[in-house]
């Protein structure tokens, strides 16, 4: 049975030209599906595969002498490109030095991002590894500032509409349910986040995804890893930075839109396709601010078991 996802339940076809093959083994070595294994001296195809081949392509892309098409679960040789030579790749010191001069921007010119941009950060974004393929990421594009202020205002009327979630009677009801932490989280965050958001926008101020020229929102499907819509919108924060965007992730609206009714419609009346185990929002400008100083990040942990 093939690994099912929202854009396909079947297995890709594995074409083998033998005639082309080197007997290399390359392709053997990187399947790890074992779909494909070695036989006097020229690959075939296993009669063992642990689900049936995925639609990675990596032993199409491996393979010196095109002897292996994969054809299925989005996949085709047309897909097939040509790696950058590594002296055109950035080295570790130009790496590093952008993602220091990274800071959340949150403060942006009056200048819309131009659709060259968007393509470019869309590129980029849809080279992020991904759990399983095909991609199960989808993504939301406000592509300019009306956008995003008519969905902050969106927001904030269906916020209205879900002050019960943070009232004391239902805090006090839930607190033995979910525990300490989330207790602490709600009161000390959720509640006079949702405050601030709707009394803001009373008076015109956007505190949701703060009048940003434009926003992306990255979420899965029921079937996606969880990781991989926060994957590919990392990768489109990087990108936009390179190209003289400032970025700043916002964590807050997506667990929001989650689950009951109300959320439900939220995300039909703004074409979200699915709920989603996670999700990110990247807002992007171009910034009306500079830094001229980056903050050394700490992690809570760092256990070296050599």
């Amino acid at each position: 049975m093939a690994i099912p996802t929202t854009r396909t339940n079947q297995k890709a076809d594995i074409r083998i030209h033998a005639e082309k093959c080197t007997g290399c083994g390359s392709c053997v070595s990187v399947c790890k599906d074992f779909s494909l294994e070695m036989e006097s001296g020229k690959v075939k195809i296993s009669d063992h595969p642990l689900f049936g081949c995925i639609g990675c392509g990596h032993c199409m892309a491996i393979c010196p002498s095109g002897a292996i098409e994969i054809h299925g679960r989005t996949l085709s040789p047309d897909q097939l490109f040509e790696l950058p030579l590594k002296q055109e790749a950035a080295n570790y010191d130009q790496v590093l030095a952008l993602l220091q001069r990274r800071r959340s921007i949150r403060e942006f010119q009056d200048k819309e991002v131009e659709s060259e941009l968007l393509e470019k950060i869309l590129l980029a974004a849809r080279t992020a590894p991904m759990g399983l393929p095909p991609s199960d990421v989808n993504v939301l594009i406000l592509g300019s500032r009306m956008k995003t202020r008519a969905f902050a205002e969106d927001f904030c009327d269906y916020l209205e509409g879900m002050k019960w979630l943070v009232s004391k009677w239902f805090l006090a009801l839930m607190r033995p349910f979910w525990g300490k932490n989330n207790d602490e989280v709600f009161r000390a965050f959720v509640k006079p986040m949702f405050k601030a958001y709707t009394d803001q926008m009373k008076q015109g101020i956007n505190l949701v995804n703060y009048d940003a020229p434009m926003a992306l929102y990255f979420y899965g499907s029921p079937y996606a890893d969880p990781a991989d819509p926060i994957v590919a919108a990392t990768y489109a924060m990087i990108a936009a930075e390179s190209l003289g965007l400032g970025t700043c992730m916002l964590g807050a609206i997506h667990p929001l839109i989650q689950n009951g009714n109300r959320a439900k419609r939220f995300r039909e009346d703004h074409h979200i396709k699915y709920p989603s185990r996670e999700g990110l929002f990247v807002i992007f400008g171009y910034p009306s601010v500079k830094y001229k100083k980056g903050i050394l990040r700490t992690f809570a942990s760092e256990n070296n078991l050599n």
